[in-house]
């Protein structure tokens, strides 16, 4: 089981970035996928989520408005469309996967994890 995650970089305040998770060993369309970041001396936090066939998303409050998440099974790939970023937005952000129906915001839930994507927004 792989999840890759790419895409991050310094960007400036209220630039874009685009993150991908490509993943492979499992069967992507059967789990919710998720975004998860990690600030320095932070917990790791939910950002984004998508129920296995894309129909359902949910959002933590922060990024709301700014952030979109998708997913494309055929290409077993989930995204993370960041705009209008922040610099409170910098973190390390990971992808990971749940065999849970629906979408779950808890670290626990979620079996697969990437190695994270580093992004940093300057002020």
């Amino acid at each position: 089981v792989q999840l890759q995650a790419s895409g991050g970089g310094l960007v400036h305040e209220g630039e874009s970035l685009r993150l991908s998770c490509a993943t492979s060993g499992f069967s992507v369309d059967n789990y919710a996928m998720a975004w998860f970041r990690q600030a320095p001396g932070k917990e790791r936090e939910f950002v984004a989520g998508i129920n296995w066939s894309g129909g359902s998303t949910f959002y933590a409050d922060p990024v709301k408005g700014r952030f979109t998440i998708s997913r494309d099974n055929a290409k077993n790939t989930v995204y993370l469309q960041m705009n209008s970023l922040k610099p409170e937005d910098t973190a390390v952000y990971y992808c990971a996967a749940s065999n849970s129906i629906l979408v779950t915001t808890a670290v626990r839930h979620y079996h697969y994890w990437g190695q994270g994507t580093k992004v940093t927004v300057s002020s």
